[in-house]
């Protein structure tokens, strides 16, 4: 393809400049608009300019991709609701064996979680937790961190719906889901033993470290400072997640005072004040219910029993201690006599059953969103279309759901789906210009994948331009010229050449923190985190992620190149 005219040259690498710069800095100081309204502008750009036509800009739009985007962003909300990641949280520390143990969990968790609900949801859903774990037991949260982002990536390489650049590769290619699955899971394993090895090894005097001395090396060092500008707040999440609907009840420790009220007694009170939390779900349903009858439902109750002297004599009251408000109020008084007692029990055994009856929906409920995603699964292995495969499965869970579908839709990241639609046109009219298929003729004839040297050189130009353009830029302006290329020599090599693009420019994303949307999220979770806040900083990650980025990725050619 020869160059266009000159005039079109110039104002499609403009309007691909600007959107360039949005996407990779989101927070530039002239134009602080985000990665969302950077790539309507450079699409807006496109056409404006005439390097597009508003017909050729719809079709750009590719729709299968944008479909499966949304399907299983739909998915992963409900497996969040679903308590599968508090499950794979609790999965981490079963019968851990010690900090180096935990963080090869870390790792093997985190990839086989990234390869079945992108790379995304799972940083999202898990950093939080993996700080509180290192914080609790005093260990640096570095390290595990670092395992978060690093493992996520790799694992997602193992599928076309374990991140953005996957699926852009799989609607591209036609390339099955199993086929995907044999071609890169075992690079994708290979590649996350290796990457916690080195993190054992670069880590193992830190892990290796008494909980007592960590203290103390802690406090003399400090924390650790990152500047704002070094992380982004545009996290490109499949989904809002909403952390509250996954979290256990007994993770809260309330804390309570007792504040007596007696308006009814003329007694002074006399005794110690004990308060018990609510240790059983039991109790919590108990105690929820009472606290409804007195109009103070949705928020976190704890009850003191509190002897007090009366007319009658000795007996006791419970009260309940709002969390939110920091305040007591006497939500049961003790049975004055053995009528009313009788009455109470009554009442609790006549609301089990209720609990009960709860119990089994929840369970039912859970059951079958599990049932239906492992069905999308099995779907896409037996090679029926990806993306209405992911959009059935969505939409039968949202009529499983009962409820209006309003509130789930919500934490879809419509913003993420307008990104990839003016991505789709800016790329496709930086394409007509002619420049990306005239700098590819250079470097192709050096480039094919049927030597070790042409391998290697197509691995250094895919890792250099993910972390350049990023990663789902580098795919579809590379994606079509390197399929080309391996398709003159075999079929087999085209297939070949699609999934060495898949696994490297998932792993380029290790390489520096800004090189994936992971580990901005890791960064972003970490820093802003209640109680168990870390600063991950630009040169920490760098430090690890360039020769763990660079040994992955020469493994994982191997392995890939030789399927």
């Amino acid at each position: 393809m020869v160059l266009a005219s000159t005039s079109k040259v110039v104002l499609g690498c403009v309007a691909f400049g600007i959107f360039w710069v949005l996407a990779v800095f989101p927070s530039v100081p002239f134009m602080p608009v985000g990665r969302t309204a950077g790539s309507l502008l450079g699409a807006m750009l496109m056409v404006l300019f005439r390097v597009i036509t508003p017909e050729d800009a719809y079709a750009a739009i590719d729709l299968p991709i944008i479909g499966l985007l949304f399907g299983t962003m739909v998915v992963s909300i409900f497996l969040e609701r679903a308590d599968m990641f508090k499950y794979l949280g609790n999965l981490l520390q079963w019968k851990s064996r010690g900090s180096k143990d935990l963080l090869f969990r870390v790792c093997i968790v985190s990839a086989i979680a990234s390869a079945l609900f992108t790379n995304d949801t799972c940083c999202v859903v898990l950093t939080e937790f993996i700080l509180k774990v290192a914080r609790q037991n005093n260990l640096p949260p570095q390290p595990f961190l670092l395992a978060l982002a690093t493992s996520s990536n790799i694992g997602s390489a193992a599928t076309p719906i374990g991140n953005p650049q996957n699926l852009v590769i799989a609607v591209e290619s036609g390339i099955s889901f199993g086929q995907f699955l044999l071609g890169v899971f075992p690079a994708m394993i290979v590649g996350v033993l290796t990457n916690a090895a080195i993190l054992l090894c670069y880590f193992w005097r830190y892990l290796s470290v008494e909980p007592t001395d960590q203290q103390e090396r802690g406090a003399a060092n400090g924390p650790e400072v990152v500047a704002d500008d070094e992380v982004t707040s545009h996290r490109f999440t499949p989904a809002r997640m909403s952390h509250v609907s996954s979290l256990n009840p007994d993770d809260f420790d309330c804390v309570s005072e007792p504040i007596i009220r007696s308006a009814s007694v003329n007694a002074s009170v006399n005794g110690d004040l004990r308060s018990r939390s609510i240790n059983s779900e039991a109790d919590m349903q108990f105690s929820i219910k009472s606290l409804r009858s007195s109009s103070m439902s949705h928020e976190m109750v704890e009850v003191s029993t509190v002897p007090a002297a009366t007319l009658d004599g000795a007996s006791s009251r419970k009260f309940t201690r709002t969390a939110s408000q920091q305040r007591s109020v006497i939500i049961e008084d003790a049975p004055p006599s053995p009528p009313d007692s009788v009455a109470a029990d009554g009442e609790k055994d006549k609301e089990l059953p209720e609990v009960v009856e709860k119990r089994w929906r929840v369970l039912v409920w859970k059951t079958a969103v599990y049932l239906i995603t492992l069905g999308m699964l099995i779907a896409l292995l037996m090679g029926l279309n990806m993306s209405w495969t992911a959009i059935t499965a969505a939409l039968v869970l949202l009529a499983l759901d009962f409820t209006d579908a309003q509130a789930c839709l919500e934490k879809v990241s419509y913003s993420l789906l307008i990104f990839f639609c003016g991505m789709f046109i800016t790329v496709d009219g930086f394409n007509k210009t002619g420049i990306p298929n005239t700098m590819w003729e250079l470097v192709e004839p050096y480039s094919r994948i049927d030597s070790a040297k042409g391998v290697a050189l197509l691995g250094v130009v895919i890792l250099i331009l993910s972390n350049v353009a990023s990663n789902v830029p580098t795919v579809l302006l590379l994606g079509t010229r390197v399929a080309a290329s391996a398709a003159a020599i075999s079929p087999a090599s085209e297939r070949k050449a699609w999934l060495i693009l898949a696994y490297v420019s998932t792993v380029a994303g290790n390489l520096t923190l800004l090189g994936s949307a992971a580990n901005l999220i890791v960064c972003e979770q970490a820093r802003r985190a209640q109680f168990f806040g870390y600063n991950l900083s630009f040169w920490s990650h760098l430090k690890f992620g360039v020769p763990s980025t660079i040994v992955v990725t020469a493994i994982g050619l191997l392995i890939v190149n030789s399927y």
